[in-house]
């Protein structure tokens, strides 16, 4: 994705996309539902879509995307996604999580979204639930690492040996 395209566009080619996977069609009230503006500002951008090469409409018939617009859909649905599944892991609640995802899918840069992605991978394809997950979510509630105070005393230890042997 090469080319810089404003939320509001991103948005529209996520939501026509979204629908096309789920309905096998999108039409112009669905956009309009799916993004909670009124039918004809999705009409307007839907025509500004299709001007620029990304949507194909006819009036009064469904609304599809070129190969350019289905895969600039595609990258921003997998990205938000990708963010939405980090924030459920980090405990943050779905609703929030989702809308945040909103947000966040147009500001970070592809490298930051790669590596979200392999971390949430990481932790979804790990044999039992990772041990450090659980530690975080009991540090969420309790503001306290459940490690205990001997496992950070041999940690402060070795940092102190770390640091002296390093010259720091």
């Amino acid at each position: 994705m090469e080319k810089i395209f404003s939320r509001k566009t991103e948005d529209y080619l996520e939501a026509i996309f979204k629908i096309m996977n789920e309905k096998g069609y999108a039409k112009i009230k669905d956009i309009s539902s799916f993004l909670d503006v009124r039918p004809p500002s999705a009409v307007e951008m839907v025509k500004k879509l299709n001007d620029r090469g990304l949507a194909i409409h006819k009036k009064y018939e469904c609304v599809t995307l070129t190969p350019e617009g289905e895969e600039i859909g595609r990258i921003i649905s997998d990205r938000h996604a990708t963010i939405r599944a980090f924030l459920e892991i980090i405990s943050v609640p779905k609703e929030i999580a989702d809308s945040d995802a909103c947000v966040m899918e147009h500001e970070l840069h592809p490298e930051t979204i790669g590596q979200i992605k392999n971390l949430v991978s990481f932790v979804k394809s790990a044999p039992d639930h990772p041990e450090w997950l659980e530690h975080f979510e009991i540090f969420c509630k309790t503001g306290e690492h459940t490690c205990g105070e001997k496992k950070h005393a041999e940690g402060e230890k070795a940092h102190s040996l770390t640091t002296l042997s390093i010259g720091i």
